[in-house]
């Protein structure tokens, strides 16, 4: 999952979140995310994430160890910056760790960590994990002081939330979603004029994938819930083949699908 620039390869993170939710509303085994992460794997993913939280509500400790020893891609583990999750992933060491802003009452990750706020206490976890060999990532809005600070922490890698847009084009409020996009257009190109690779996610559809997917500097995405969502009716191979080629169609299309999106 090396970086790349200026509209080459959009790599795809496939999350297994919701399958653990699902297994967690009988509380037994089934169905198993590992099975979902290999699947992925053999569906087109380029990567697993799994957010490990506080409250265990759906990924649980002994899945992480699984993905670690079953699975052939990289795992992205999104955890919370606390000592607790700070142990959890030096111990396993997976290849990329994502630092996103957590709440127990949350139903979902509600938006962007701030970065420029809890720089120093940001710091020192980025360290060890960098230390430790592992690419750390920062879950942030589409926000020009949220990259820079960053790229201050040493954060090789940020992750543009994309709810706000995708919310916006669910709910068909034309101006409120390009603006929404004008701001993650002209993040993605900051952050790399930064140094930094660009990744973006939450909340992504078939309907909402394909401009997002065709600015050029981001070099990975990440959708989970809807692909599982999906997988009710389609199969869960099927509906990320049909997210891959989405992609791969709007990366091709590259400034055209752009004007049409700001247009």
């Amino acid at each position: 999952m090396s970086g790349t620039k200026g509209g080459g390869y959009l790599r795809l993170g496939v999350n297994i979140d919701h399958v653990a939710t699902i297994r967690n509303a009988r509380g037994n085994d089934h169905p198993d995310p590992v099975r979902a992460a290999k699947l992925a794997a053999e569906a087109g993913a380029d990567g697993i994430t799994a957010h490990l939280r506080e409250d265990r509500r759906h990924i649980r400790d002994d899945d992480i160890a699984r993905l670690m020893d079953e699975i052939g891609l990289p795992l992205n583990l999104e955890m919370a910056a606390t000592p607790e999750m700070l142990a959890i992933a030096l111990k396993h060491r997976p290849h990329a760790c994502c630092i996103v802003p957590e709440r127990r009452e949350e139903v979902t990750t509600e938006g962007g960590l701030d970065a420029a706020g809890l720089h120093n206490h940001l710091r020192p976890i980025i360290e060890q994990l960098r230390d430790a060999g592992i690419r750390v990532s920062l879950f942030i809005n589409a926000d020009k002081r949220q990259l820079e600070a960053a790229r201050s922490l040493g954060a090789p890698v940020v992750e543009l939330h994309t709810g706000s847009y995708c919310d916006a084009v669910l709910e068909r409020q034309s101006a409120k979603r390009d603006a929404e996009f004008a701001r993650l257009v002209a993040a993605a190109r900051d952050g790399a004029a930064l140094g930094l690779e660009v990744h973006a996610g939450h909340g992504l559809t078939f309907d909402t994938v394909g401009p997002v997917a065709a600015i050029p500097e981001l070099a990975e995405l990440n959708i989970g819930h809807f692909l599982i969502g999906e997988a009710i009716f389609t199969g869960l191979a099927e509906s990320i083949r049909i997210m891959r080629r989405a992609m791969d169609t709007a990366r091709a299309g590259g400034q055209a699908i752009l004007d049409r999106d700001a247009g």
